[in-house]
């Protein structure tokens, strides 16, 4: 298919907007499908350090930079959107949403792929309506893309790049009215990094809001080497993460987590000495104490008990306990930047959910799926659109 007949054309099983719909702001992207290799864990695969690598019969292959950089940046793109807060039945599919205009100090990404996260979600149902930008909402945290237009100010990347990050400064503190989930959007240029050049779009996509929001946890904890962490909830976004920068880039002594039964050989894989399945033991109840506890779960009433004495805990969701405390990650490019070389050399490895990566036509299947909170690693979209 044409980059031209991809933009005109809409799957007729998507829900669409009508002409009329407010939604009029300015967006685009042109694209071609996507040929990448899938990232995710599976206990009867072959298995690559912890993930597994599977060639796709069905994907395409995705546009290259210089196709992007050959391509004239249109006045409309396809974009998911909604106009009221809500379950996933308020997303919509609209094909006709402006282009975003680009600021001076920021970057006009072509969205390859996009990632979701729990904060998509309470923000859709109007968890931070209070802080929220004004609707009607193209909803989107992380991406990963190709720069195919500059601001004036912006002096580290050029058209063609291939860039990634998480496209909100501050999660529920006014966030974009026009986020990731769209063929284009508008960056400010210190919230992105050099894609890394050994990840496809889909793999890194998947890292931004995650990664970030392990690394800075574990700084607020002030972990350092020799020290022992717990990690709850160690299959998912974040914790899978965390697993890894505590053992390789934090020089944890010993890392311990827990997860589900089907995903303790996942946990050992990311680097974890001890892995405890919830399903049959509480981690509260084990002699073993640890020096920090990263909650990832929403479960801080336990977590402080299984902390030694002086000990610290971080609770990313749910009621904190004292001597527990949260905090809201704060998008950053440098981060990214500092955590590339890791990523480059495998010592740290993204996980993506096996049941991804969705397209863009499954955005309602992939949040229905994301809200079961079944997911492993990362719930990511790709191709876009």
């Amino acid at each position: 298919m044409s980059v031209s007949a991809a933009l005109s054309s809409t799957p007729s099983h998507l829900t669409s907007l009508p002409s009329s719909s407010p939604f009029s702001l300015r967006f685009s992207l042109p694209f071609r499908e996507n040929n990448r290799d899938r990232l995710f864990f599976s206990p009867q695969s072959r298995r690559h350090s912890g993930v597994v690598v599977v060639r796709s019969q069905a994907t395409t292959t995705p546009a290259s930079s210089e196709a992007v950089k050959a391509t004239a940046v249109p006045s409309e793109m396809k974009a998911w959107v909604y106009g009221e807060y809500g379950g996933v039945d308020v997303l919509k599919f609209d094909s006709s949403v402006g282009v975003p205009d680009v600021k001076e100090d920021q970057v006009l990404v072509k969205v390859v792929a996009a990632a979701l996260n729990p904060v998509d979600a309470k923000r859709r149902q109007g968890k931070f309506k209070a802080t929220d930008s004004p609707l009607p909402t193209v909803p989107g945290y992380d991406v990963a893309g190709v720069v195919v237009k500059v601001g004036s100010k912006v002096k580290d990347f050029k058209v063609g790049d291939e860039v990634y990050g998480d496209v909100n400064e501050k999660a529920l503190e006014g966030p974009k009215q026009f986020g990731s989930l769209a063929e284009y959007t508008a960056v400010e240029e210190r919230l992105l990094a050099p894609k890394p050049k050994n990840l496809n779009f889909a793999e890194a996509a998947s890292l931004p809001l995650a990664i970030e929001t392990a690394y800075e946890g574990l700084e607020r904890l002030g972990f350092s080497p020799g020290k022992s962490i717990l990690v709850l909830n160690g299959s998912g976004g974040v914790g899978t993460l965390v697993i890894q920068l505590a053992k390789k880039v934090f020089g944890a002594s010993r890392v311990a987590a827990t997860s589900s039964t089907r995903n303790l050989e996942l946990l050992k894989s990311l680097g974890a000495d001890l892995a405890i399945d919830y399903t049959k033991e509480n981690f509260e109840d084990l002699p073993e104490k640890f020096d920090v506890v990263y909650d990832a779960i929403g479960q801080c009433e336990k977590a402080v008990k299984a902390v030694k004495e002086g000990g610290s805990v971080v609770a990313l969701t749910g009621a904190v306990t004292p001597p527990g405390f949260r905090f809201v990650v704060t998008s950053n490019g440098a981060v990214l930047r500092k955590l590339n070389p890791y990523l480059e050399s495998g010592q740290v490895k993204p996980v993506v959910d096996p049941k991804g990566p969705f397209s863009f036509a499954q955005l309602v299947e992939a949040f229905t799926y994301l809200e079961t909170n079944r997911a492993t690693g990362k719930v990511v979209i790709s191709p876009i659109p």
